[in-house]
């Protein structure tokens, strides 16, 4: 099996699991988190979600590394 079909079996896994434990996942707070930067104006709302996105990026590095071993 190729790389490429090992990744879309994974990706997909992974999408449906996460839709599964959507309900319980939807209540951890991430794009709430200290760092977040959210700019609320009356005509203008602008969301810039530092921390959050460290935070994914440290995992999928994190589970990528452990993948390829």
């Amino acid at each position: 099996m190729g790389n490429m079909q090992k990744f879309l079996i994974i990706a997909g896994i992974i999408i449906l699991i996460s839709g599964l434990l959507w309900p319980w996942l939807s209540k951890i707070p991430f794009g709430r988190l200290p760092g977040d930067i959210v700019i609320d104006k009356p005509n203008v709302k602008i969301y810039i979600p530092i921390t959050t996105m460290l935070i994914i990026s440290a995992i999928l590095s994190l589970l990528l590394w452990i993948f390829k071993k």
